[in-house]
């Protein structure tokens, strides 16, 4: 069984920082791919950002130059650290890993409210 536990939402001002954090847990034998997608009430799951097992990353254009995604595969964990925050940003995050003869695996996902 795998588990991919996500930390690190919260409330912050616009303005302001988080960096959201995700391990994987379980009988893994490599991650192909890592990311973390986005969905805000009534719209749909978006991708924000992407980062594959020899580091090439991905963003949406929404987040580009504000975010930044990163991974340490010895931990099976990736991070997102978030900058420069906006309202809308504000959503359900959820960590998302491709596991090699396995398939995708979501986490739980965690709150960030971005308040004006």
């Amino acid at each position: 069984q795998v588990q991919l536990v996500e930390s690190g939402g919260g409330l912050v001002q616009a303005g302001g920082s988080l960096r959201l954090s995700c391990a994987a847990s379980g009988r893994i034998f490599s991650i192909n791919s890592m990311g973390w997608y986005r969905q805000a009430p009534g719209k749909q799951r978006d991708l924000v950002a992407a980062i594959t097992s020899g580091g090439s990353t991905n963003y949406a254009d929404s987040v580009k130059g504000r975010f930044t995604i990163s991974r340490d595969n010895a931990k099976n964990t990736v991070y997102l650290q978030m900058n420069s925050l906006v309202p809308e940003d504000t959503a359900v995050y959820y960590c998302a890993a491709l596991i090699a003869t396995m398939g995708s695996y979501w986490g739980q996902g965690t709150q960030v409210t971005v308040s004006s």
